[in-house]
């Protein structure tokens, strides 16, 4: 089967895609393109499916840059002694070209930024923890430290999970209640006690808070489309022993 990847137009001409689980060697609850190392998958069929997109994103296996995501606003400067290095961080950033920045999810938010005049690209991990921690604004803020200008900035959230699939207890409400006096109007009435949290609504706010006017979602839930994409919340409600991770990558 062929990867299925979306783009954004604003992110073009750069070599850059929101992967969905379509196209890859992976087969049971992972059925697709896992590329998830933490995953229980087989780790020779996750490098695999690896290999396919950094074979669509024109890198070799080994120039596809991860990190060891830890929901965190740490953000590391990818350069060609550190690429092949670990990293415990939520976000990369780059100038140098044929090094492809990578992001793994599977609900949380996956952000692909890019500069196009400076020759600046970025990636970051955005679940609620993040994106509340300022992991969107210190990936900018490490772009503009590369020479990015944040005016030029744009920025574009992948497929991540809607606020109609994300129920939380107000105790989740009255945390961010207490970090950001805006964030009560990313949450909507449910059932009894239950909201409903808009996290790309959140993601997008605080990316234009941060300065940057071209922010966009990709408008894609992951939650609501198993055939297409992989849930950490769908595999809870359904009781799958593990779940996949999708793949969002940009390169200059």
């Amino acid at each position: 089967m062929t990867l299925e990847i979306i783009t954004a137009e604003g992110l073009a001409p750069l070599r850059h895609g929101f992967f969905t689980r379509k196209g890859g060697a992976s087969s049971g609850i992972f059925s697709g393109l896992n590329c998830g190392q933490g995953s229980s998958d087989q780790s020779d069929i996750v490098f695999i499916n690896r290999a396919r997109v950094a074979d669509a994103m024109q890198v070799a296996p080994q120039d596809l840059v991860s990190v060891h995501q830890v929901h965190s606003s740490d953000v590391v400067e990818i350069t060609p002694d550190n690429a092949g290095q670990s990293h415990n961080a939520d976000a990369m950033v780059t100038a140098t070209p044929d090094l492809a920045l990578s992001i793994l999810t599977a609900d949380c938010q996956p952000v692909l930024f890019a500069d196009h005049d400076a020759g600046i690209i970025g990636a970051a991990h955005a679940g609620w923890k993040g994106a509340l921690n300022g992991v969107l604004e210190d990936t900018v803020d490490a772009m503009v430290r590369l020479g990015a200008d944040r005016e030029r900035i744009h920025a574009t959230i992948g497929p991540s999970i809607s606020q109609a699939a994300y129920e939380v207890g107000p105790e989740f409400f009255d945390m961010f209640q207490a970090e950001d006096q805006d964030s009560p109007r990313f949450f909507a009435n449910g059932t009894g006690d239950r909201l409903h949290f808009d996290l790309p609504g959140f993601g997008l706010y605080r990316l234009r808070k941060a300065g940057i006017r071209a922010a966009e979602w990709t408008r894609h839930c992951t939650y609501s489309d198993p055939d297409r994409f992989y849930s950490y919340r769908r595999s809870v409600h359904t009781k799958e022993a593990d779940y996949g991770r999708l793949i969002s990558v940009i390169r200059l």
